[in-house]
């Protein structure tokens, strides 16, 4: 305890030693929602009488400097708010998502322990509080000339195995997106830039591919689909229908009429394009309803830079292939190698508090996996399931 004298000045020590004396998984919370909320105000007492303590004027200075005050003081301004009733009594009410509000998640506290963790969600049914992991593996695809030899060398138990080239640790609500360009710069500053990168399609955006292949990097990914309401649909014309003539600044719509504006913009951040058509000529058009069904009644897009529009424009149209799809098959890959991470050293369980000390966890857990790799190569020891415990009782019993 930090400051014993202090504290025992400030509180009902006895009082305090009865409600949390007892280690946290020493005592079961009460079933019924009314005792619970009730518990929870209790709580929240406790802990703004601490804080107004500590931030009295009579308090010693340094007390406000303990991290375990700090952190208790931002799980309540996160958690509670206080307001006055028409009585003039001060009331704690614990703040509602909807209606109260609460930090964003990047910066909300999810746990008084860790405090580096985070809530984070994906798709409708997973939920995790911790981390994110990324991990990335060589996989090698030889020229045609050098294929039969390395099927040769592989069927012989010779070919180098895959290894884990990066590992890349964040809060678990940064989006895969974040991560993307520091996987890049870290294999390009060891020496292993990838020609070719494969990600799922949670890691690229336009900007990143283009910036990507200029570093001599091309991104094997599906790009997210136009989300314009025809490309959704399906039915009318989306922007794939409008011709660009970058030249002379100016889209010709699927029914010959051309663009009169050309305005370039900042948008979240970016630079993007948007042109707008003739009122006159959408109106009077028959396909308007295909088009548009803007209030103002003409058509408007939103382009990105020439380069960036191009090359996107041709990676959605080059994974709309099946040699694309065969291709980037390969991807799967790393799915093992997670599975292996798993299975093996356990690297979903954070062992540590700490995002820094989470990282050397994930790093350790990589290394051990190209250990296991790379002696199985050297000393030709095919890799093998993990046997189950049925398997491992079985074998027991018959031994």
């Amino acid at each position: 305890m930090a400051a014993p004298a202090w504290l025992a000045g400030q509180i009902d020590v006895a009082e305090f030693a009865h409600r949390y004396g007892p280690r946290v998984n020493g005592w079961t919370m009460p079933e019924s929602q009314t005792k619970r909320d009730r518990l929870a105000l209790v709580f929240a007492q406790d802990g703004y009488a601490l804080c107004q303590a500590a931030w009295s004027p009579a308090a010693p200075a340094w007390i406000r400097g303990i991290e375990a005050v700090a952190v208790l003081r931002q799980v309540l301004v996160q958690t509670y708010y206080r307001r006055t009733d028409t009585r003039g009594r001060e009331v704690i009410i614990k703040r509602d998502a909807d209606s109260e509000g609460v930090p964003p998640g990047r910066c909300r506290l999810a746990s008084p322990y860790d405090t580096d963790a985070r809530w984070a969600a994906k798709g409708e049914d997973l939920f995790w509080c911790g981390y994110k992991i990324h991990l990335t593996e060589s996989c090698d695809t030889p020229p045609e000339a050098e294929a039969e030899a390395e099927a040769e060398a592989e069927r012989h138990g010779r070919r180098m195995p895959n290894l884990i080239t990066d590992v890349a640790t964040t809060d678990a609500t940064v989006p895969d997106v974040k991560a993307t360009t520091g996987i890049q710069q870290r294999l390009a500053e060891h020496g292993i830039a990838p020609g070719e990168h494969y990600l799922d399609s949670g890691y690229p955006s336009a900007d990143l591919v283009t910036a990507a292949a200029a570093e001599g990097i091309t991104m094997v990914t599906p790009l997210l689909a136009d989300h314009s309401r025809q490309a959704k649909a399906a039915d009318g014309f989306d922007k794939s229908a409008f011709r660009i003539d970058w030249t002379t600044r100016q889209v010709c719509c699927p029914q010959g009429h051309r663009s009169t504006g050309w305005h370039p913009v900042k948008q979240h951040g970016r630079d993007a394009i948007v042109t707008e058509f003739a009122k006159a000529d959408c109106r009077a058009c028959p396909a308007r309803t295909r088009c548009t069904a803007a209030a103002r009644g003409n058509r408007m897009l939103t382009l990105r830079p020439k380069e960036i529009h191009e090359r996107v424009a041709a990676a959605r149209k080059e994974q709309d292939t099946e040699a694309w799809r065969a291709k980037y098959a390969l991807r799967a890959g790393i799915e093992g190698t997670v599975n292996q991470a798993l299975d093996i050293t356990g690297i979903r369980r954070a062992r540590y508090r700490g995002l820094a000390k989470v990282s050397l966890q994930h790093a350790f857990s990589a290394t051990a996996i190209n250990i296991i790799r790379l002696d199985a190569h050297w000393t030709g020891t095919p890799a093998r399931p993990r046997a189950s415990r049925l398997e491992r009782l079985a074998y027991r019993l018959t031994a």
